[in-house]
């Protein structure tokens, strides 16, 4: 198994790969750092170096993990990663490349899609929708019920009320409380959740 990515994201990642007792034998990067732990080995990557290995692009930015994702597809196998203290049910499904972090909650009949983050101590309820390439990050609570569409990204600590809708490349900024449908390329912060930015621009603006 490989990497691609060695920041930050991937060292968590590296630490998850070792707490299951797999083996990492090396890392892609398009700028490799001068080091990263227990001197693994960092390349440029390269056709020869990705072709038909087993992979996870252990990037957090969303957009950037979607593009990487388009750009080698043709070449790896993608590998899907869980924590072993997580709980996952057995009526969940998770679609390809997506990680799940330690202490994590998902309940039944929820639908993970690809190369999704699911990180350390989030809660996801039944029956909630997460498209490809969104990251939930840690702590952040989910009530049933809820689509999260793809790209976005769910911030610290930010809890969902049930039934609610999160749009296409939307943000939740950390510890906000949602309480309704989240349009698409929506910023939202606060408690109750509202938004602040829309398409870029600054509300009110």
């Amino acid at each position: 198994m490989i990497l691609y990515g060695a920041r930050g994201q991937a060292k968590v990642i590296y630490d998850l790969i070792l707490s299951n007792n797999h083996l990492l034998e090396y890392l892609v990067d398009d700028n490799p750092p001068d080091h990263f732990p227990h001197n693994l080995n960092v390349y440029r990557p390269t056709p020869e170096l990705l072709k038909d290995q087993r992979l996870i692009i252990a990037i957090g930015d969303n957009l950037l993990r979607e593009k990487i994702y388009h750009e080698i597809k043709h070449l790896c196998e993608f590998e899907t990663m869980q924590h072993y203290s997580a709980y996952v049910s057995r009526f969940t499904e998770v679609g390809e490349g997506t990680v799940i972090m330690p202490q994590v909650c998902i309940n039944a009949e929820v639908k993970i899609g690809k190369h999704c983050i699911i990180n350390t101590s989030a809660i996801i309820e039944h029956e909630c929708i997460i498209e490809d390439f969104v990251h939930i990050s840690p702590t952040a609570a989910l009530a049933g019920n809820i689509l999260v569409k793809k790209g976005a990204h769910i911030g610290l600590g930010a809890n969902l009320i049930q039934g609610i809708t999160i749009g296409e490349n939307a943000l939740i900024g950390a510890g906000s409380v949602v309480l309704k449908d989240v349009p698409a390329n929506a910023v939202v912060v606060g408690n109750p959740g509202r938004i602040i930015k829309m398409n870029g621009v600054e509300n009110g603006q």
